[in-house]
């Protein structure tokens, strides 16, 4: 950016996820190269936990005094005061982590202050709620990225807006209609995320619940910037709705290059990418069907018997994704045959190999664009989260595949998944509706993602609004200090950006200051404008008194003292007093 811009520091902090750590990734370097000229700084900060297993090291462990980067962001950890990568347990549990986080990043913002790195702006993905401390602490901007589509934005943010008792209501109905505002047509409760429908009093669905609720309530009150990782042709309707609520930036899609390095959590090496890269070479275009559940779900021994029995029945080659920490089955079990299972792979580089053809996924967000960016269609298999709605998303409303429907053990079968295939891969007129669909949409995906694209063009605007907001800082300083507008702009353009945190941390001390200042200011001119005149008034007035009320010389010094202390102390405090309430409340 250029260099009248101002210099940036972007603290994006993100949960230990796979799905937080990729899109957080990229939208991180997205926001580093804006500013080739080093104008703009980013730092991705993860969870201790989650920074050994990106970095492991056995000479040192994740402190929060580590930084690691990558030459385009860098790279720090926070501490929940467990650092195991585990959840709270409940409430207490739940509390003390937040109490941790909070303080760690505090610590991070203070440090980076100290290297002359201040933080201009503190970004969470979704419901970080610590990060909300930290900006509340610090008086810094914070930005929401919001890594589901518009709708889940939407969806959500009306059920803390009225809809929930509708929702709870109809919770058991999974038929039963709802119309959102914003939403092309009514959305059936079982299309709803699943942590707004669930009846069981989880731990978990009270959790989120109760984090998404203060979140709502903090955007109502500070209404932070919002990041959502979509693009604007894909869910205009929604968008538009929802500006009309929050200040929404559209950033989507958050997908790297398929050549681009990416974080795997996972064991993941290049021999294995070798293999699984070789397998795909040798098979025709779109012939291969690659199955993944994403990094959360664990299949059950059944469900995976009747998802490589059906793999198997509809005899099309096939690239299955069974991680090691999956115990119920073994890789040597499903590698017979026409297909191939691996651990774990790159995603994006597998979607992006022309031998791919349809993609069975549990519809997590992450996988839902990346397919699209890549043209595959979908068969989606949803599980749980957002992943019913991203499924119903994908078959009724973009039309880039359909839904794979469980039956009543909810068990999806190996012969509703051939089914599935043969109408996505096959030579019929929907499949044939959904690969032109699904062509279409990549388009418009990598359109959007591209050099001066939509995507870059509204972040651009993003920090161009960070800007203006310090800018108002800063003038708001130099009109509180008196400086010139020549001042004003020479700050502006070199050291603006390294008093900016100072300033933010420190507006409230100096209002106290310039109240305890102004205070002081008109006690004295109070007591020196009267000290004159009262002091010969009390002479004159206590020899009066003296003969009148009390006679004597002791008399005469006790009245003088008495009324000088009133005219020269007491009255000019009240009076003061008086006026500084009148100028604090104008």
């Amino acid at each position: 950016m250029a260099d009248d811009e101002g210099r940036h520091h972007f603290l994006l902090v993100v949960y230990g996820f796979q799905s937080h750590l990729n899109p957080g990734r990229v939208l991180a370097h997205r926001l580093a190269r804006l500013g080739a000229d080093g104008s703009v700084l980013a730092t991705l900060s993860v969870p201790a936990a989650t920074y050994r297993r990106m970095f492991p090291s056995p000479d040192a462990a994740a402190t929060a005094e580590t930084t690691t980067t990558d030459g385009v962001i860098s790279y720090v950890p926070y501490s929940d005061g467990v650092d195991d990568g585990s959840w709270g347990k409940d409430a207490d549990d739940r509390a003390l982590r937040r109490r941790a986080s909070s303080e760690s990043l505090s610590a991070i913002v203070a440090r980076f202050a100290n290297r002359g790195q201040p933080v201009t702006c503190i970004m969470c993905t979704m419901m970080l709620l610590p990060v909300l401390d930290v900006a509340r602490e610090r008086n810094i901007p914070v930005a929401i990225c919001w890594i589901q589509p518009a709708t889940l934005l939407a969806i959500t943010y009306h059920y803390f807006h009225g809809y929930d008792d509708l929702i709870a209501s109809h919770a058991t109905d999974p038929a039963y209609e709802v119309c959102l505002p914003g939403l092309s047509r009514p959305l059936e409760i079982s299309n709803f995320p699943s942590f707004l429908t669930d009846t069981s009093g989880s731990e978990s669905t009270k959790a989120f619940i109760e984090v998404f609720q203060e979140l709502f309530e903090y955007m109502d009150q500070w209404r932070p910037k919002v990041l959502v990782n979509t693009f604007g042709e894909l869910e205009a309707n929604v968008l538009r709705e929802m500006k009309r609520h929050l200040d929404v930036f559209t950033v989507g899609p958050m997908v790297g290059s398929s050549t681009e390095a990416r974080i795997h959590l996972f064991k993941h090496d290049d021999v294995d990418e070798k293999r699984y890269m070789e397998w795909l070479q040798a098979h025709p275009e779109k012939s291969v069907v690659y199955v993944s559940s994403g990094s959360v779900t664990k299949y059950t021994k059944r469900q995976m018997d009747e998802i490589v029995g059906g793999l198997r029945q509809c005899g099309r080659p096939y690239l299955l994704v069974v991680r090691k920490d999956d115990e119920s089955h073994s890789l040597e079990d499903h590698t017979q045959g026409q297909g191939m299972v691996v651990e774990w792979c790159n995603q994006l580089e597998v979607l992006s190999h022309s031998a791919v053809g349809c993609f069975v996924s549990h519809c997590g967000w992450n996988s839902t664009i990346e397919a699209m960016a890549s043209g595959v269609p979908i068969i989606g298999v949803p599980n749980m989260f957002d992943q019913p709605t991203n499924t119903y998303l994908v078959d009724k409303e973009w039309e880039i595949g359909i839904k794979g429907e469980r039956n009543g053990d909810g068990v999806l079968t190996g012969t509703e998944l051939a089914r599935c295939i043969e109408l996505v891969m096959g030579e019929g007129a929907k499949a044939k509706a959904i690969r032109e669909r699904a062509k279409a949409l990549k388009e418009m995906a990598q359109a959007s993602a591209s050099r001066g694209g939509s995507a870059e063009r509204n972040l651009r605007d993003f920090v161009k609004t960070i800007q203006r907001n310090l800018k108002v800082d800063l003038a708001k300083l130099a009109e509180a200090v008196g400086l010139g507008d020549a001042t004003v702009r020479a700050l502006d353009k070199v050291v603006m950006p390294q008093l900016a945190s100072w300033i933010r941390c420190s507006q409230d001390r100096m209002h106290e200051l310039e109240m305890a200042t102004t205070r002081t200011a008109l006690f004295s001119l109070f007591r020196s404008s009267v000290m004159p005149p009262c002091s010969l008034l009390c002479l004159c007035s206590s020899v009066v008194l003296s003969r009148v009320v009390l006679p004597g010389a002791g008399a005469v010094l006790f009245c003088f003292f008495f009324l000088f202390l009133l005219c020269t102390v007491i009255l000019p405090m009240l009076s003061a007093g008086v006026l500084f309430n009148i100028y604090e409340f104008w």
